[in-house]
């Protein structure tokens, strides 16, 4: 089996490309990164340092190669004996590479090759590979789309696994530090032909509740940890969530956010309790330093209406819950400043000259006038 993985950055090699790799699947990483892309190539392995309680230790991922994915042809001319393609590219990116995907389609056709395969986008957004499909059908004409109907599948997924950035070693330069644990959760009513077996790679009908288990929880802690903690002045979130301060908001919050998944999809109370207790030992793990102007980056997105904030936010307002400590999550995130995020200057901005109440509005499109100035208070309160 043959599979096109798009990005070959930190979470590409040392999460999905794993993953495929130990499943023996021969996988050919598609990036701009002219020195990344010749390594791979020349190289054809890298290293994975996994780290946690249980484990520290270096692995080698073997049967991979690269394609600069500047070269479009290059790229295209695979489609003709791929079986499958992934992606961590970044959800802006994906808009990026659909045309280029469209072509892969249309040329593997062409050459009559009518094997069905599959697509998976494993990003960090509810739903990516239909927002990918959406882009790629835009390309297509009608006897094309049809095809792709029926011969490629748009297979939704959630991941899991904190791949931060850390200094490159000059011996190892394709050397990938990751946490232990990984979670890589996929819509299985969505796959065209046999689904492939991928070691670590869990199949579900009820995609949902997993993407907003782990949206509502691990993003929406991860954010809060970094806001809340670079307010107090931290720098890192292991530090941050160290601090018992942080640590207790962080999970005061992530219990309301929770509060709405087992509503909304019946997890079982103490299931759901232990799960936010892993995140919180997660975010502690004294072999991960990420800096909490990487995880807070992007403020505006993450403030966005179906976002990590937003999203558990309205969902205690669908169903009559508490929302204090989200309500105080988002005048946190406010409070967000980082002149090297273009999105953290915008919001800063719009604060300025707009006010809280407009920004809030304009960003989040909430329409609870009452929820909105809640918002507005914390963030003067805070600020």
């Amino acid at each position: 089996m043959k599979a096109l993985h798009f990005g070959a950055g930190n979470i590409g090699r040392g999460f999905i490309g794993k993953l495929l790799a130990d499943s023996n699947v021969q996988v050919i990483f598609a990036d701009v990164n002219d020195s990344v892309i010749d390594l791979l190539k020349s190289q054809q392995s890298y290293n994975v340092k996994i780290v946690g309680d249980s484990l520290n230790t270096v692995e080698k991922v073997q049967n991979v190669t690269g394609v600069n994915s500047k070269n479009e042809a290059d790229v295209i001319a695979l489609f003709h004996e791929i079986n499958l393609i992934s992606t961590a590219v970044g959800p802006t990116v994906l808009k990026i590479i659909a045309s280029t995907l469209a072509k892969g389609i249309e040329a593997r056709f062409a050459a009559g090759n009518e094997q069905p395969f599959n697509i998976i986008a494993c990003e960090n957004m509810v739903r990516g590979t239909t927002f990918l499909k959406e882009e790629v059908f835009s390309h297509l004409n009608p006897a094309i789309k049809d095809k792709a109907e029926q011969l490629v599948g748009f297979v939704d997924s959630a991941v899991d696994r904190i791949v931060p950035p850390v200094q490159p070693d000059e011996n190892d330069p394709l050397l990938v530090t990751v946490e232990e644990f990984s979670e890589w959760i996929v819509d299985q009513s969505q796959f065209k032909g046999d689904i492939p077996a991928i070691k670590g790679m869990e199949l579900t009908d009820n995609l949902m509740a997993f993407v907003e288990r782990k949206l509502f929880t691990l993003n929406t802690g991860h954010a809060v940890t970094s806001y809340y903690g670079k307010a107090k002045g931290h720098q890192f979130v292991k530090e941050s969530i160290e601090d018992s301060e942080v640590k207790n908001f962080v999970k005061s919050v992530m219990q309301e956010s929770g509060a709405v998944l087992i509503k909304r999809y019946g997890f079982e109370p103490q299931a759901h309790a232990a799960y936010i207790e892993k995140i919180l030992k997660r975010f502690a793990n004294p072999y991960l330093v990420d800096d909490v102007d990487r995880v807070g980056r992007q403020p505006l997105r993450k403030l966005s209406h179906n976002d990590r904030l937003i999203k558990p936010l309205r969902g205690t307002l669908e169903y009559g819950l508490p929302n204090e400590n989200l309500i105080k999550a988002a005048a946190y995130a406010l409070t967000y400043r980082n002149q090297d995020d273009p999105q953290a200057v915008e919001l800063a901005q719009s604060l300025a000259d707009n006010g809280v109440v407009a920004t809030v509005k304009k960003y989040t499109e909430l329409q609870d006038d009452a929820i909105i100035n809640q918002i507005a208070t914390a963030y003067a309160a805070i600020a």
